[in-house]
This record gives structure tokens, C-alpha cells and sequence, in this order.
């Protein structure tokens, strides 16, 4: 059995996508989108396990007291019966995948950051559209369950095209947004050179570091903002020095300020 709808009307609405449902190989996923900020949070008494994406943004997640930041080359992993919270931007599309197996790759995790490859997202995307048969969804499934991976040595093989360096520097920074440390210091400590590692974020990201590193704080600024917050301890906790120095690059950016922001979520 497959079920599919649209609830709500912009600038919040769902889209359900379930395939098999009831079976051990069976799917859902929710599909959600605002032009408002996204939150959701659950004390979880249930016996489905959940996988949390977004293609476009980064994800605030928070389980007990271990809070992070997860980017769109990983997913976040919540084991059956883990209560958490997730927020995203204005803006963001987020999937959240529904599965009663735990992936081979995630059978010691109980929430985590994990990678997530290429053709899993490919493939969450896929199935979460209009008209996909229910063959088609269960044998997508397979393919999703096989492309999450919890170790850094399976998130740099499901992520970087190069040679991993911009991946790894990429993902400790998406944990620490505020960490300063430097690109001329990455590459001494992944035993690289300069040149090389802003090659390898330019052919990761399309960018040089600095850049990368400015949207990314950028992004988690959004994310933090969903609850009221000081705009000087927002820039603070995204590595900014100065509120004018991160007011400045927060308008650059979105076109408004971190104060306009707020008010139109």
C-alpha cells in the first residue's frame, strides 16, 4: 500500500509519502516546507526510527543536552524511542524518513550525525514525488538504507569527489560554526599543503574556504535564531566577533538583517 498527500497551504505545508506501510521494509516520508522557520520536537514513545534531511540548509538538532548542527552531505539518525528536537531556517525543504529497520551501517547509533550519500538523497527525493510505484519506493528504500554511514572514513567515500581534505574540514566545522581556526592550520594538521586544500574546497564547494566557512556560519545563524535570541550572543556562537561585523554579512547574504528576519518567521 502507498498513500501520498499535501497538507496545509503555503507558507507551512506537508507532503506524505508512505510505501508498504506496516511491513518491516516499508517507508514514509514526510516532506515539509515554510517560509517560516521549521521546528519539531518529540518526546518519542514509538517504534519507528527517523532520518532527518534537508538539501538546503542546515539543521539545529538537539537530543538531552548534546546539541549540533547537521549539514545537507549528512542526515540526522534518531533510533526508535529517542525523544529530540530539529529546527531548520525559513525557507528549507526537510525530509523526514520514517523506517522500522535500522540501516546495517547504523546499528550501534542511537542519534547521530550521519553521511549520507549522493544517491540516498538522490533517492529521498525521488520518492517523496508524485506517481513512484510502491516496487519502485521499497527498492529506493534498499538503496537509502545502504548509502548512510556513521564513521568519518564512509562520510568522506559518500561525500567528497576530491580528495576528502574540504569533507573532513567541512564536517568538524559544521559541529563548530565558531571555530576559528584557520585554513593555513587545517592543512598542517591533515598533513596538506595550503594550495591543495583550497583546491579541494573550491572543487568540493564551489568556493574557497573563507567563503564556505561565512555561509555556513551564516546558515546556523538562521537555524539559532528561531528562538529569541540577542543578536550579539547569535554572533557570537557563530564565530563572529563584532554584532556589526555579523549584521553586516547576515544582510549581504539574505538581503535583511538578523532583526527583519525574526520578524517574518
Amino acid at each position: 500500500m502507498s498513500v501520498n498527500g499535501h497538507f496545509g497551504t503555503d507558507p507551512d505545508w506537508c507532503e506524505e509519502y508512505g510505501y508498504g506501510l506496516g511491513r518491516p521494509d516499508g517507508i514514509c516520508v514526510l516532506k515539509y516546507g515554510s517560509a517560516r522557520m521549521l521546528g519539531f520536537g518529540e518526546g518519542r514513545d514509538d517504534f519507528l526510527h527517523q532520518l532527518y534531511w534537508s538539501p538546503d540548509g542546515l539543521l539545529g538538532t538537539l537530543s538531552g543536552t548534546d546539541g549540533r548542527f547537521v549539514g545537507q552531505r549528512e542526515a540526522l539518525w534518531v533510533k526508535r524511542a529517542v525523544s529530540h528536537e530539529v529546527s531548520g531556517g525559513a525557507g528549507q525543504t526537510t525530509y523526514r524518513v520514517f523506517l522500522r529497520e535500522v540501516p546495517p551501517a547504523l546499528r550501534d547509533v542511537r542519534v547521530a550525525a550521519v553521511s549520507v550519500s549522493a544517491e540516498a538523497t538522490r533517492l529521498i527525493q525521488f520518492i517523496a514525488t508524485a506517481g513512484v510505484t510502491e516496487a519502485e519506493a521499497l527498492e529506493a528504500r534498499a538503496r537509502i538504507m545502504a548509502g548512510l554511514g556513521a564513521t568519518t572514513r564512509e562520510f568522506t567515500g559518500h561525500c567528497a569527489d576530491g580528495r576528502g581534505f574540504a569533507m573532513t574540514v567541512a564536517r568538524s566545522l559544521t559541529r563548530e560554526p565558531a571555530d576559528p581556526t584557520r585554513l593555513e592550520e587545517w592543512a598542517v594538521r591533515l598533513c596538506t599543503s595550503v594550495k591543495t586544500l583550497q583546491r579541494d574546497f573550491e572543487r568540493e564547494f564551489g568556493m574557497s574556504y573563507s567563503q564556505w566557512r561565512t555561509r555556513l556560519r551564516l546558515q546556523a545563524a538562521r537555524v539559532l535564531l528561531k528562538e529569541p535570541r540577542p543578536v550579539t550572543q547569535v554572533a557570537h556562537q557563530v564565530g563572529y566577533a563584532s554584532p556589526s561585523a555579523f549584521i553586516q554579512a547576515f544582510s549581504k547574504e539574505y538581503g535583511h538583517t538578523p532583526g527583519e528576519y525574526v520578524r517574518r518567521r
